[in-house]
């Protein structure tokens, strides 16, 4: 096969370095090992079968997604344990859906409320007993999630309901902050802690405790949760870098972009926000990071234009420039396919679960 250089792929581009990337998946395998934690990553972040075989080849034991959407895409290409980590309300074409990917794969769902487990068994009928369940716990996020202290009842309406709850999870989400890793990764051992003491109240063994994000895996609590389910590892990203959980040698995903104005410091590239995603936290340093020159700042980001303060002169017109996007799952469900930076010259990988958004 011949292969076009780097150079000719018109920007701008997602670029994925391989040796990076290997690197991060297996720290990421080694570090769960070690803990005895299962690692069920977070396929949204990547959406792409090629990462998710090499997740699965380093040892994790099946993938989370977000999505039904994500479940057919991973399950059709052969992911036979997948977990969707979100409080589904069935429609029936949904419950059939489900129904389908339950044939091929072990299906674990999520559920928060006696309403939402009592609406799951009634949707999927006599598919109910084929899935597993997983009570959600809010342990400090506020976004979805019942108290620790509510799990119980949670759960035993659900049991009631036929269904086969065999566990607990968290998403320790307001670790996206700086200076607050340990204290959300706390939070998270805490809660699953209480809401499994609930569980077993209710007469239900907490087989599975999940937890973890990337920022908080770190400190995940090995003596009460079994399963950490990190999404954003493969790549990190600028927000990685800014809570202290990376380094810019740990980046394997950069948006390639091409500098098409300067003055002094200041340079425009063509990375706008339809290829780095506009997201930018309230603590954020800008709209993305520089890989090359760390003390760079992206200030304003539009759809097809980036403005960078460098550090020193700004590059030439022309010149390409290695963006880091600041929330790394959103650039890429912008992108139909990742080049991939290898040895013997790029290659492609499809982006495959793109915008499977229901």
């Amino acid at each position: 096969m011949t292969f076009r250089p780097l150079e000719s792929i018109d920007t701008p581009f997602l670029c994925v370095d391989p040796v990076v990337l290997e690197r991060n998946l297996a720290r990421r395998a080694e570090h769960a090992r070690t803990a005895g934690l299962a690692l069920r990553p977070h396929a949204k972040t990547h959406k792409c079968l090629e990462i998710a075989r090499r997740q699965i080849d380093s040892g994790a034991i099946g993938l989370t997604v977000a999505t039904i959407g994500e479940a057919e895409v991973f399950a059709h290409a052969g992911f036979d344990d997948l977990f969707i980590a979100y409080p589904l309300w069935l429609t029936d074409v949904k419950a059939r859906r489900l129904r389908s990917i339950a044939e091929s794969a072990r299906l674990t769902l999520a559920v928060d409320s006696a309403a939402g487990a009592e609406r799951l068994a009634e949707a999927l009928g006599n598919t109910a007993n084929s899935v597993e369940v997983l009570i959600e716990v809010d342990s400090g996020h506020h976004r979805t999630g019942v108290a620790p202290a509510d799990a119980g009842v949670v759960a035993r309406a659900a049991a009631e309901a036929a269904l086969r709850v065999t566990g607990v999870f968290t998403f320790p989400g307001h670790g996206y902050a700086p200076g607050d890793r340990a204290t959300a990764a706390d939070g998270e051992s805490r809660a699953l802690a209480a809401a499994a003491d609930e569980l077993r109240s209710a007469g239900i063994e907490p087989v599975i405790r999940s937890g973890g994000s990337t920022p908080t895996v770190a400190d995940a609590d090995a003596g009460v949760l079994t399963e950490i389910r990190p999404g954003v590892y493969p790549f990190n990203d600028a927000q990685q870098i800014e809570l202290g959980s990376c380094d810019f040698d740990d980046i394997a995903l950069t948006a390639i972009g091409t500098v098409v104005h300067r003055r002094g410091q200041v340079a425009v590239l063509d990375t706008g926000s339809k290829i780095l995603g506009a997201d930018k936290a309230a603590w954020a340093t800008g709209f993305g990071r520089i890989a090359d020159d760390p003390q760079a700042r992206m200030t304003a980001l539009s759809e097809h234009h980036a403005t960078v303060e460098f550090s020193g002169p700004a590059p030439d017109l022309g010149s390409r420039v290695r963006v880091i996007p600041n929330h790394v799952c959103n650039a890429v469900n912008l992108v139909d396919e990742l080049v991939v930076d290898q040895a013997d010259g790029p290659t492609t990988w499809t982006v495959a679960a793109r915008g499977a958004n229901t």
